[in-house]
């Protein structure tokens, strides 16, 4: 396990993020960048487009169907003329992303907390 954290966090900052549990929906890779993926991201209430440096790792047709938490209230950033509105949540796994899912299937747009 790594060092312990140089800096802590008050209970009150965890609540400022929205991570949130959605179903993707559609994958593909972004044209031209090795490590791209565009997702389609559905949580109930709305759809989102996120982007993720995955690519290498994963397929797209990897992602179709699985739940993954995703941190919705991050500035969107444009990145390669795409506007990414979010952030998968994966854990590191010896310099390699591992999905994160739920235990069991919930209902999209379900709150981290």
């Amino acid at each position: 396990m790594d060092e312990a954290p140089v800096f802590f966090v008050e209970l009150e900052d965890l609540h400022k993020l929205d991570i949130r549990i959605g179903t993707v929906r559609h994958a593909e890779r972004v044209p031209n960048a090795d490590k791209l993926l565009l997702l389609e991201i559905d949580f109930g209430s709305e759809k989102r487009q996120v982007l993720t440096a995955m690519a290498e790792f994963f397929p797209p047709e990897h992602f179709v169907g699985k739940q993954v938490p995703v941190l919705l209230n991050l500035r969107p950033r444009t990145i390669r003329g795409l506007q990414s509105q979010g952030m998968i949540l994966a854990a590191d796994l010896q310099g390699k992303p591992a999905l994160l899912h739920p235990e069991k299937p919930v209902e999209n747009g379900a709150k981290i907390r």
